[in-house]
């Protein structure tokens, strides 16, 4: 009887799929966070930080104006 050669074609198969679909993940996750290096993210939260404290000072009542003067 001759011995049975076990095909490993399906295992090339299953390990490059594998391999795709971790370099696609780090690929997309290094496009992903492109724009955080630019510093655009800093200026805008900055801007409406300070945007959101200017309004919420000019909504507060100052002592004077509490007092009636």
């Amino acid at each position: 009887m001759a011995e049975v050669k076990e095909d490993n074609t399906m295992w090339y198969i299953v390990g490059a799929c594998i391999a795709g679909i971790i370099l696609l993940v780090v690929l997309l996750k290094k496009d992903e966070t492109k724009h955080l290096q630019s510093g655009a993210v800093a200026s805008l939260q900055q801007e409406t930080f300070s945007k959101i404290e200017k309004r919420h000072t000019s909504n507060n009542s100052s002592a004077e104006q509490i007092s009636g003067k």
